[in-house]
């Protein structure tokens, strides 16, 4: 798990059939200090997370697969939890 910053939202028409109906967030990571942390992520969002907003992300891909019930799913990163400070 890592804390990011949400910087935007994607939009595909063309996807995998696993990622239809969810919502996609483009997110940026932070280090410890809450630097970025690399090139921002995508993950998809169960928790309607805003612009702007600390999210608190994981990159437990077996988790991800198994939220979208399909088991080839290319889905790797998913928002936890979104942080109040």
């Amino acid at each position: 798990m890592q804390l990011g910053h949400v910087v935007g939202h994607a939009v595909s028409s063309v996807k995998h059939a696993s990622m239809h109906g969810w919502r996609l967030l483009v997110v940026q990571l932070l280090t410890g200090a809450g630097t970025p942390d690399g090139e921002p992520i995508l993950a998809i969002d169960t928790l309607c997370a805003a612009l702007g907003q600390r999210v608190v992300a994981s990159n437990d891909g077996l988790g991800a697969r198994q939220l979208v019930g399909h088991k080839n799913s290319p889905v790797r990163w998913l928002v936890l939890g979104i942080c109040d400070t």
